[in-house]
């Protein structure tokens, strides 16, 4: 199984959505920053924010598996 280069690009919040949608006080993921680099074939990165690797898991494991290309932006 390869494992997969997972490089966090940016953390953004949309303040609009998130003072309409969110709970009071929401904010940008604390546990992720800029540059941040992970490999993952199957399992979470340790480290890694479990709201974000629910997001992005099954990119992960078709690459990890030998299909696709392994490059995606999130």
């Amino acid at each position: 199984m390869k494992k997969v280069k997972i490089t966090v690009l940016k953390t953004t919040l949309d303040k609009e959505l998130a003072a309409e949608y969110g709970a009071e006080g929401l904010g940008p993921c604390p546990m992720m920053k800029a540059g941040q680099v992970f490999y993952a074939d199957y399992a979470k990165p340790e480290d890694f924010c479990d709201e974000a690797w629910k997001a992005i898991y099954q990119y992960v494991f078709a690459p990890a598996h030998g299909t696709g290309n392994g490059v995606f932006y999130y």
